[in-house]
């Protein structure tokens, strides 16, 4: 059978578009590396899979993506999150929304989301073959196909390429769209990790590691010139190396030219108490405590686990009695509970990201069709464009937005 056209990339994005193109009409054929695909789409939301996030004005997605975020705007407009949401429903997966707006199935297992999108691609128009796709075949500057690994080649007059970035390589993330994508005379913006842990100077984090502080407020500031580079409100983790967490997958987004010592993460261990509410709440403590050791005594304020940290960093000796603690040392124990500051060394390694920036440059590609601006007949879609979103369920909505436009531009 002639294909029309060849999805290289069975991920999120590539099932969405070979489906939407064979459901248009077009003989589709899907290539994928792996003996199964969507791999990736396995392991998000730690296998729950936050699929979008039910976010319903346009500005406002377009707002949680910040590395060119307006370049979706006819993406997402063709494909919004009720869009996605009403996807899944119609292909029998009901859905729940949580905090945050993020969208999961009901049965939090993110293998009914890749079983909803193979049922999607598998159309009869659709064929899906295992390969890994290593060169683009072109004939007088014209694109006529893919030539595999083993030497096989597959033609077609139209190259869909959603072969994802460069995280969690082992689901097939190993930046083979880069090369096909340079091959064909496209600019790539240098692939960088984009949502992922950060490491941190400070070793007491090790001390800390597995510890998840739920409803804590973070600051983040450029160390040069103190000015705050994002804020937000939710959970983090402490880890042998550093931090991780929702918060500081988000905050990570927002760090830009990472070199140690640049950014600077302060932790607010109570935002619901200001300063004087804090106060107020460890007098009262002291006063209960009043004849144990300060070390002793709170229990009822910080988990078990963070206040050897928390009394060291204080200066107020461990053993002292709760009764000889000044008022200069409780404005200072406030002050630190308040604020506690890290000194961030860089990202995590690109293979522990959630998701890859960089990619593709977006001003060579049509942002109405996601088709190439340098080579005619070659399409993009998902995590090898570079765009990325924040945490949240807005980068798998990046991949089925992107995947349906190009997947009905073919």
């Amino acid at each position: 059978m002639k294909n029309d056209v060849i999805v290289v990339g069975a991920g999120a994005a590539g099932l969405m578009a070979a489906g939407t193109a064979a459901r248009n009409g077009r003989r589709v054929l899907l290539l994928e590396r792996n003996p199964r695909p969507a791999r990736k789409v396995m392991i998000t939301g730690k296998g729950r899979c936050n699929v979008t996030n039910a976010c319903s004005l346009l500005n406002d997605l377009i707002a949680n993506v910040p590395v060119n975020g307006r370049f979706l705007y006819g993406a997402f407009s063709r494909f919004m999150p009720a869009d996605t949401m009403d996807f899944f429903e119609e292909q029998g997966v009901p859905l729940k929304i949580e905090r945050g707006n993020r969208v999961f199935p009901v049965s939090d297992r993110a293998v009914d989301i890749v079983d909803a999108l193979c049922r999607y691609a598998a159309h009869p128009n659709a064929t899906l073959t295992q390969g890994r796709a290593t060169r683009l075949i072109l004939e007088g500057g014209r694109l006529s196909g893919v030539q595999t690994q083993e030497g096989e080649q597959f033609l077609a007059p139209k190259v869909l390429l959603a072969t994802g970035g460069l995280s969690y390589p082992g689901t097939g993330s190993t930046g083979d769209g880069y090369a096909l994508a340079r091959q064909a005379g496209h600019t790539m913006i240098e692939p960088r990790p984009s949502l992922v842990p950060l490491e941190a100077h400070e070793g007491w984090c090790s001390e800390l590691q597995g510890l998840a502080l739920k409803n804590i407020a973070i600051t983040v500031r450029d160390a040069d010139t103190y000015r705050v580079v994002y804020e937000d409100f939710g959970e983090l983790m402490f880890t042998h190396f550093g931090l991780s967490g929702p918060v500081i997958l988000s905050a990570s987004a927002h760090m830009r030219e990472m070199r140690r010592g640049k950014y600077e993460v302060h932790i607010d261990l109570k935002p619901a108490l200001d300063e004087k509410q804090l106060d107020a709440r460890l007098q009262r403590d002291f006063l209960k405590n009043a004849n144990r050791v300060f070390a002793n005594s709170l229990g009822e304020l910080l988990p078990r686990k963070l206040i050897p940290v928390i009394v060291r960093l204080s200066g107020i000796a461990p053993g002292l009695k709760v009764n000889q603690v000044t008022r200069e040392m409780r404005r200072r124990l406030a002050e630190l509970i308040k604020d506690l500051p890290l000194t961030v060394t860089g990202f995590r390694p690109i293979e522990e990201a959630v998701v890859t920036s960089g990619g593709v440059s977006t001003k060579q590609i049509d942002a109405k069709t996601m088709q190439s601006k340098v080579l005619p007949g070659l399409f993009f879609a998902g995590e090898l464009i570079d765009v990325d979103g924040y945490t949240g369920g807005f980068n798998l909505q990046i991949a089925f937005s992107t995947g349906h436009l190009a997947g009905a531009s073919v």
